[in-house]
């Protein structure tokens, strides 16, 4: 018997399918939700997904490799039917089109007790440790982005060969990929639904993006956790860029060809663009960001400019600012165009400070293919608490974004951090893993 919570979740899911291309004329008609059941019992309409069944193109779904695991029958009462249950992470992929999904899956072992948590596309963290008991079941959603390298009007983003055309593939593929992952997770349903919402554009560099295996992280990618399922985070930064890179790449061309009305576009740059040689580069930089707010706001979205947060640059004991002039001059845009500030420069300087200089190392990581030294790029730890700066500023400075962060995400304090060892912080590796550092400095 299906249980009544996934029961639910599928014919919801299959009526608004239904309601949706019903409304399409028939020659702009496509597919807008999946159903997937992982028990061996699927509803009408759901599809049922063997472990052994890995991705293909014509089917359009399935695992990116055969899991670890197993499906686990219920005792056939409305509360534990079912579920496919793993030893250690699995991925499991669907072909869609560009735009935004809402996920909605069941978690539960009927046996024993399960603990997933969910990332998407590349290590986007969505949901953050589920713990279910032994034939227990919780329903979770979330929205994801989806998107292709072509523009809207024609064009499309020059990719940068080979990192984002393999290692970083799945951020511009035809399908959604989500990872299950933790020490027990255990899958029983998804569904995946076309929804029209908010979105918040990322552009940046390699201290926003999504960056694709462990140890690395950034703040960018930890950001869709705190959110409801009722707005999505499409992060186009990428690492080693500069403002100047963005737009002759496309990246910004993409986002202005795709941002509306009650979207919000977030942008930090400055690490890399530092290192432009001349005397006017910042003064260019400046120009190049003014220019951005102002067709960003031509377009009724909304700008939010970020100041770059600092490097692990300590002297006599307290963080010191080794950007140069970069962070004022986006200060100064924001104060110039009458646009949001986060101050993300300033507030990383406090919760480094915080921790102090060894302290703060685990904000950080070090460990390089050569040996040397990465005060730059973070660990997934020092990542998820940038982001809480990020989420902090957003509160305190836009209101209307701000009734989109979850009800039970606590406000942040960069003064007082959540430790790295306790339950504050508990996401698990991804186990993708490279020795090979992002690019920038």
């Amino acid at each position: 018997m299906i249980c009544a919570a996934r029961r639910s979740v599928l014919i919801a899911a299959a009526v608004a399918g239904v309601l949706l291309a019903a409304a399409l004329p028939a020659h702009a008609e496509e597919k807008t939700s999946w159903q997937f059941d992982f028990a061996g019992q699927a509803a009408s309409g759901a599809i049922s997904v063997k472990p052994t069944a890995t991705y293909s193109k014509d089917a359009g779904y399935g695992f990116e490799e055969a899991p670890d695991g197993k499906v686990v029958s219920g005792a056939g009462d409305a509360t534990a039917d079912g579920a496919l249950v793993a030893a250690k992470p699995f991925y499991f992929s669907a072909a869609v089109p560009e735009g935004n999904y809402k996920v909605t899956a069941v978690l539960g072992d009927p046996d024993a007790a399960s603990d997933t948590t969910i990332k998407a596309e590349l290590r986007r963290l969505m949901i953050e440790h589920v713990h279910t008991d032994a034939g227990k079941y919780q329903t979770v959603s979330f929205v994801v982005n989806v998107r292709r390298p072509d523009i809207p009007g024609g064009g499309e983003v020059k990719l940068k060969a080979p990192r984002e055309t393999t290692a970083e593939a799945w951020d511009w593929d035809d399908k959604l990929t989500l990872e299950f992952n933790n020490a027990h997770p255990a899958l029983a349903s998804l569904s995946i639904e076309k929804v029209d919402v908010p979105t918040i554009y990322l552009l940046g560099d390699s201290t926003m993006c999504d960056q694709p295996a462990e140890p690395w992280c950034s703040w960018g990618q930890m950001l869709p956790v705190f959110f409801k399922p009722d707005i999505a985070v499409a992060n186009h930064a990428e690492s080693g860029e500069t403002i100047a890179d963005s737009n002759s790449r496309g990246r910004f061309k993409k986002i202005l060809a795709q941002i509306k009305p009650g979207d919000y576009f977030i942008t930090q740059f400055g690490h890399n663009d530092m290192k432009e040689r001349g005397a006017d580069a910042s003064e260019k930089y400046k120009a190049d960001l003014t220019e951005w707010v102002k067709q960003i706001k031509a377009k009724g979205a909304t700008p939010i400019v970020v100041t770059p947060m600092n490097r692990h640059t300590f002297r006599d004991g307290k963080v010191y600012n080794s950007l140069a002039d970069y962070p004022d001059k986006v200060r100064e845009v924001a104060k110039e165009q009458d646009c949001t500030l986060i101050d993300l420069n300033d507030m990383s300087a406090t919760l480094y400070d915080a921790l102090g200089e060894e302290g703060s190392n685990q904000l950080f990581e070090h460990e390089t293919d050569a040996g040397k030294h990465d005060g730059t790029h973070h660990s997934p730890y020092g990542a998820y608490e940038l982001a809480s700066c990020i989420l902090q500023g957003i509160r305190q400075n836009v209101p209307d974004l701000a009734r989109h962060i979850r009800d039970d995400v606590p406000a942040f304090d960069p003064a007082h951090p959540n430790p790295a060892s306790e339950k504050a912080f508990d996401v698990p590796p991804s186990p993708k893993h490279t020795n090979v550092v992002p690019l920038g400095s």
